[in-house]
């Protein structure tokens, strides 16, 4: 399945919305046939089930769904198609991947509530002030 990521082509524009629809859909179906091979390489098991990544694709789709004109959609299309190249050539680190797909938009912050006042007046202003 990956051999086909290898080698994938940039497809020329699509002539209508519904060909570009049908090349999303491809797209799609070709990135999660890639995920386990992907997974292989950047040893992801340990970390994260094929189910997330998958996730994580399926909602950048979404996120673009609304876009209705054909030659944005190839754009995102070729962009896409770069990204999963990347992944399956190694030529991203495990980190990337880690950080894009599996932490995401919430990032590594787990605590957002009150934090400790101190005793003095300077960490007071230090916590009040736009750092934190």
């Amino acid at each position: 399945m990956v051999h086909m990521a290898r080698n994938m082509r940039v497809p020329p524009n699509s002539a209508s919305l519904a060909e570009a629809k049908k090349r999303t859909l491809e797209f799609f179906r070709m990135c999660c046939r890639s995920i386990p091979e992907i997974m292989e390489i950047y040893n992801l098991y340990d970390v994260v089930s094929p189910s997330q990544p998958r996730s994580a694709v399926a909602a950048e789709v979404r996120k673009n769904s609304n876009v209705a004109d054909p030659k944005v959609i190839d754009m995102l299309l070729f962009k896409g198609m770069e990204e999963l190249k990347n992944c399956v050539d190694h030529s991203k680190q495990r980190h990337h991947l880690v950080g894009k797909y599996v932490v995401g938009n919430q990032g590594l912050v787990q605590d957002l509530g009150h934090k400790d006042q101190g005793s003095s007046n300077f960490l007071r202003n230090f916590y009040s002030s736009n750092y934190f």
